[in-house]
């Protein structure tokens, strides 16, 4: 299984990024994809959460209205629209896949088992 997220660099604060998540080795339907975030000397936090058949999406409150997570299962991509984006969105971003159905679990890490790499997202002030 991979995940392989792209779409990060720097930005000024305000500016727009796309982030996607390109999986393989996994029926992609099958999983729920999440995105989280790590920013330097930080736990890693939860972004926003999509359902297997994009019809149910959760985000945390500090990003729901500025990011909109989206997917394309005939590609096996997930994708995370950025906007408005502030410094403090610093971090790593991070793509996983679970299969947990409970859409509260959605935002808990350890419910992923699997996980990218990670993309750098770095916004100026």
């Amino acid at each position: 299984v991979q995940l392989v997220e792209s779409g990060g660099g720097l930005v000024q604060a305000g500016d727009s990024l796309r982030l996607s998540c390109a999986a393989s080795g996994l029926t992609f339907r099958h999983y729920n994809i999440g995105w989280f975030r790590q920013a330097p000397g930080k736990g890693r936090e939860f972004v926003a959460a999509i359902s297997r058949s994009g019809g149910a999406t959760n985000y945390a409150d500090s990003m729901e209205g500025r990011f909109t997570i989206s997917r394309d299962n005939a590609k096996s991509t997930t994708y995370l629209q950025m906007n408005s984006l502030k410094p403090e969105d610093t971090a790593v971003y991070y793509c996983a896949a679970t299969s947990t159905v409970g859409r509260s679990y959605w935002a808990v890490a350890d419910q992923y088992g699997y996980w990218g790499q990670g993309t750098q997202v770095t916004v100026s002030s």
